[in-house]
């Protein structure tokens, strides 16, 4: 098909649709009716001889022919509006945008980026606290920082792996001189458990101990990690903690470790849409941030 006869708008409905699985976030993002992106993807598929879009009840999914046209046009859609913006409004050296888990962003980086910023201090970072899966659209995040089970937990992405995280129940040490005592994993029956996001954390910490019954014990659910933290340095109960984002609490004895076993759950990931095209701000940052990680107190200096 000749450069002049290609269809953008069908396109451009196509890709939108596809990237949210739904017409109706197209159409809102794209300033159009649910019906225009309809006719559009419709006519898209008519000339191309194929389905995009497997259409159930109720929801949308790509064929195996839209999966190959939507990587394409959100690569190349993401590229010319990443040129646009650098010649239209980016300064020569605009901040770097690092997405940061809330809990991660606050216990960890926080208190070392002024090392970074001594070091570099040509480039400026610019910090966005979110969990939320963000998909480095043109003026979001290059680069975030995220916690998940494993390396496809992102879509459309690439991850890196940057540590692993080990769990272990961690406490305010008035609160353990003050309660029942803690002989064994079992006697955490008699504590309030602090959760965070969900239960599973502690349900694969108790099923670790052979305890799985335990993991049933009710307690307060925090939507972010480091609000389950603060109230167990405040006494209201026992949190699941580790060494990366708890270290400094454990050293400074804001926080005790009842017990020394730990057990794995997670990691840390450096997720990006294509590692290849990092800036060299960002590849500045991950080479600090990999460094810093590496350099964290031992097991030994907790």
């Amino acid at each position: 098909m000749k450069r002049g006869r290609l269809p953008l708008t069908a396109l451009r409905s196509f890709e939108a649709a596809g990237r949210h699985l739904s017409f109706s976030r197209a159409a809102e993002e794209l300033f159009v009716s649910q019906a225009a992106i309809s006719r559009q993807i419709r006519e898209l598929e008519i000339l191309i001889g194929r389905p995009l879009f497997e259409r159930l009840h109720r929801r949308v999914e790509l064929t195996e022919t839209g999966q190959t046209l939507l990587g394409q046009l959100t690569t190349s859609f993401d590229d010319i509006d990443r040129r646009l913006s650098e010649i239209i409004s980016k300064p020569a050296q605009s901040p770097l945008r690092v997405s940061v888990e809330p809990s991660f962003a606050g216990e960890f980086l926080i208190q070392r980026l002024n090392s970074f910023q001594q070091r570099h201090p040509e480039i400026d970072i610019s910090v966005d606290a979110d969990s939320r899966l963000i998909e480095f659209r043109g003026h979001e995040a290059e680069i975030a920082i995220r916690y998940g089970a494993h390396a496809r937990s992102w879509p459309r992405t690439e991850a890196r792996h940057l540590v692993d995280v080990l769990v272990t129940p961690v406490m305010a040490s008035g609160l353990l001189a003050s309660g029942a005592p803690l002989t064994s994993p079992a006697d955490l029956r008699h504590y309030t458990l602090l959760h965070d996001y969900n239960r599973d954390g502690w349900a694969t910490w108790f099923q670790a101990m052979g305890l799985p019954e335990l993991a049933l014990q009710r307690g307060p659910l925090y939507t972010d990690a480091a609000l389950a933290m603060q109230a167990a340095k405040l006494g209201h109960g026992v949190a699941l903690g580790d060494r990366i984002l708890n270290g400094a609490d454990l050293r400074a004895g804001l926080l005790v470790r009842p017990f020394e076993m730990e057990v794995p759950y997670g990691a840390y990931w450096l997720v990006a849409p294509d590692f290849r095209r990092l800036s060299r701000q960002a590849e500045v940052f991950v080479d600090w941030l990999v460094e810093e990680l590496r350099a964290r107190p031992t097991d030994g200096e907790v």
